[in-house]
């Protein structure tokens, strides 16, 4: 059920920011909508998210009114600090939205357009489990506004899927990206290699077929364990083994050289797009540090510099909105080392890369080494940027590290 909460300074009941704080009326803002429902916990999932049974006092269809109380709070608080803006980006993460009724998405994204606004041309995203989508859901969602879906779709092969406690039907993929297609929507699809059992050749295998599948944009992500999550668990146990390094190495050179060859350029370490209009702009907002609230139970938010983050279980979220009180748990305002640290390890990760000048002064003495070692590109670094090569971002700690010791 997710990660233990950080630890911060106390909220005011109405959700203010801190005294003093002003937002930047240009900045962009983005707006992100948890979903915390799964009707299986993957193995592998570390997110705050909760099976039917582990709800325990909280309503699956009682949620949308739930997390639009929390909208309708959040607008007070904004224009106290001079920042009500239009929603450049929206996306309903989890957990899993499309196990709420496409009507109930609808109404909580209507939520951020009559309170805040949404800009023109805004990118609105729901993630889906290919097994809830279809042609009449993707219509539905389409109509109410959302313009893309990002389809879990982590593997191709059954015995890895399985690995991951993945229970989708894989043919139900190919369904939902003709669905999505259908309603006009662009497509992203999310993979996960490094999977105990998964051969260099599964993967390949997977890999194919999401290219088959045409898609706007792929994500994939190399298979991490985490505390507390069952395959955690099973590792510790002797059952299964645990991720190679060196071939999930292999693993993501071999996705950026097929992705490539299809037409995809990476613009993030994890992330490929058929050109920057694919992109995802939401996650974006995240790597370069814009502004954006985190709607829903244990959901993030980053105004003005301020970082608040709500509590965790939908059934207290629930309890303070119907008292009319913010669900916010904790704030902090990282200070000038903490700002810097993330700078480096969020701008590194993307293909626009960190400017030299961002970096302090042994971080800037390192720029040369790593141009040696082959981790930074070098004509990128004599234009003003850092930009990892491929062996760069395969060691990004390690480069982050050395720019920021």
């Amino acid at each position: 059920m997710g990660s233990a909460l950080p630890l911060g300074e106390p909220v005011p009941s109405d959700g203010s920011l801190p005294l003093g704080t002003r937002i930047d009326p240009a900045a962009d803002f983005s707006v992100y909508l948890h979903v915390p429902f799964c009707r299986v916990r993957c193995g592998y999932c570390d997110f705050n998210t909760y099976t039917s049974s582990e709800l325990r006092g909280a309503r699956q269809d009682e949620y949308a009114d739930t997390l639009l109380r929390e909208i309708a709070l959040a607008a007070p608080v904004l224009a106290r600090a001079g920042g009500v803006r239009p929603a450049s980006t929206v996306f309903f993460g989890g957990g899993t939205p499309t196990l709420l009724p496409p009507g109930d998405l609808g109404r909580m994204l209507a939520g951020v357009r009559d309170t805040f606004g949404i800009a023109e041309g805004a990118e609105i995203t729901v993630e889906a489990n290919p097994d809830t989508v279809t042609p009449a859901v993707a219509a539905e969602l389409a109509a109410s506004g959302v313009t893309r879906l990002s389809v879990g779709m982590q593997s191709a092969v059954p015995h890895v899927l399985a690995a991951l406690d993945r229970t989708h039907d894989p043919d139900n993929v190919r369904t939902a990206v003709s669905a999505a297609r259908g309603a006009g929507l662009d497509v992203s699809v999310d993979l996960i290699y490094g999977a105990p059992g998964e051969s260099l050749d599964d993967w390949r295998s997977s890999l194919g077929a999401a290219v088959a599948l045409e898609p706007d944009h792929v994500s994939a992500y190399a298979l991490i364990i985490e505390d507390g999550t069952k395959l955690a668990r099973q590792i510790r146990r002797g059952e299964v083994a645990a991720p190679d390094d060196d071939l999930q190495a292999d693993m993501y050179e071999l996705a950026d050289d097929m992705l490539a060859g299809a037409g995809f350029g990476w613009y993030e370490v994890s992330n490929w797009a058929r050109g920057d209009a694919h992109r995802s702009r939401h996650n974006l907002a995240y790597w370069v540090g814009s502004d954006w609230w985190g709607f829903g139970p244990g959901a993030h938010s980053h105004v003005a510099g301020v970082r608040f983050w709500n509590v965790k279980h939908p059934a207290a979220y629930a309890q303070r909105l119907a008292a009319g009180e913010s669900p916010a748990a904790g704030r902090e305002i990282p200070d000038a080392a903490a700002r810097n640290l993330e700078s480096v390890l969020l701008r590194t990760r993307i293909r626009d890369g960190l400017p030299v000048e961002e970096l302090l002064g042994e971080g800037r003495h390192a720029v040369a080494a790593l141009i040696a070692d082959g981790l930074i590109d070098g004509h990128a670094a004599l234009r003003g940027r850092v930009v990892l090569t491929r062996r760069g971002r395969l060691l990004a700690d390690a480069v982050v590290r050395a720019l920021t010791d």
